[in-house]
């Protein structure tokens, strides 16, 4: 049903229609005296709110002087209802108190001016005048407060904005990165799938000795296998945003329980971190594995973890030959070893730390390397911290 529409002055041409409210009787006499010094048609008066809704409907008024503090229904009510039964209604609140609750209750409702009941009496009939004309005004006892009330509000909503802005843009970003990493499952499986379907024709096509033969199933086994583990770590990177409260030095202390010359160094009271679990320790069996591969078995792999500004830091040592600078990018990249196959001594498919990084960034981190020499190699994998 179509709001109603009450007439409207035009320029003044008729006197501007006024509806009194208020539960005392005292008080509204007084009012009614102003009203007529000020050449306004008073058209009713009404004790209640229930009461004024009625009359609104019956009388027509361009303008409802409405006190807020009335019993069964109060002003706010009444304003609400009137205003979404008559949009262009004037309403202006009457009251003997500053309150800001009730100043912010009755202009939420759709008052058009809010004065006091012992404001100055140009004041009420300014306020009346501009509520018919479509404007408002505020009793200069309570702008001061509306004003920083709303300069306050004003800056929550900016603040808010801020961290949807700061939400959504890191939604993008994951959300990039998830698909950047399901681009990168289509394209990494093919080199092993294409390897294996290639054995298989030969096996199937060509005849071959019983040692071909077995170097080809030896090589098929080999890249089947390659490819399982691939795809379990791409599983497990995939799981990355199903996060909980995570304690990364228990985690560290598993991954390390596996191998002796691993050691793990933390400090007490290290916050938890909000991780995939599963993810978490498969990004250290990857940085821990690399590490070993490089290391030689009588040296060992520390794993350090400590917290920093908003985040923890996790550490992995070897005592490896070094990764060049220029080689530190390229580490990272999807089936990059740096060994050349010809001469390669340490094995795998060269997607753990590709995987452990893609992990890393997809739970708010990152995995870099932090320095490299004839020493050894740190791994650094960065933990973002959020409450």
């Amino acid at each position: 049903m179509e709001p109603a529409v009450l007439p409207r002055p035009v320029g003044h041409s008729r006197p501007i229609r006024v509806l009194v409210v208020d539960d005392n009787a005292g008080f509204r006499e007084s009012l009614l005296s102003l009203l007529e010094t000020g050449n306004l048609q008073v058209v009713g008066e009404a004790g209640s709110g229930a009461e004024a809704l009625g009359l609104v409907r019956s009388l027509a008024p361009d303008v409802v002087l409405m006190d807020v503090r009335m019993p069964t229904m109060d002003g706010i009510e009444a304003t609400r209802l009137l205003k979404a039964e008559f949009p262009d209604l004037g309403v202006v609140a009457l009251s003997g108190h500053e309150d800001q609750e009730i100043v912010r209750g009755m202009l939420v409702a759709g008052a058009s001016g809010y004065v006091l009941k012992d404001s100055d009496g140009d004041e009420i009939l300014t306020a009346v005048s501009r509520a018919a004309e479509g404007g408002a005004l505020l009793s200069s006892q309570v702008t001061p407060r509306v004003i920083e009330e709303l300069t306050e509000a004003l800056e929550r909503e900016r603040r808010r904005i801020r961290e949807l802005e700061a939400a959504q843009a890191a939604l993008v970003e994951r959300s990039a990165r998830r698909q950047q990493l399901v681009a990168r499952l289509s394209h990494e499986i093919r080199t092993p799938v294409t390897v294996i379907l290639g054995v298989a024709q030969t096996l199937a096509e060509v005849t071959a000795s019983p040692d071909q033969e077995e170097e080809l199933l030896a090589r098929l086994i080999t890249r089947a296998r390659d490819l399982a583990k691939l795809v379990e770590r791409f599983e497990l990177a995939i799981d990355a945003g199903l996060t909980e409260r995570v304690d990364v030095a228990e985690v560290a202390r598993e991954v390390a329980e596996r191998d002796e010359r691993v050691t793990v160094t933390t400090v007490e009271g290290l916050p938890p971190a909000n991780l995939n679990r599963g993810v978490a320790g498969r990004i250290l069996e990857e940085l821990v594995d690399n590490a070993l591969r490089f290391s030689s078995a009588q040296t060992g792999v520390e794993v350090s973890i400590a917290p920093a500004t908003a985040e923890i830091e996790v550490r992995v040592v070897d005592e490896g030959p070094g990764i060049d600078p220029r080689e530190h990018e390229r580490v990272f990249g999807p089936l990059e070893q740096l060994e050349e196959l010809n001469v390669r001594i340490h094995q795998g498919v060269g997607m753990g730390l590709a995987l452990a990084r893609t992990a890393a960034r997809a739970m708010g981190g990152d995995v870099v390397i932090e320095s490299s020499s004839a020493a050894g190699t740190t791994f650094l994998w960065t933990i973002a911290l959020t409450s």
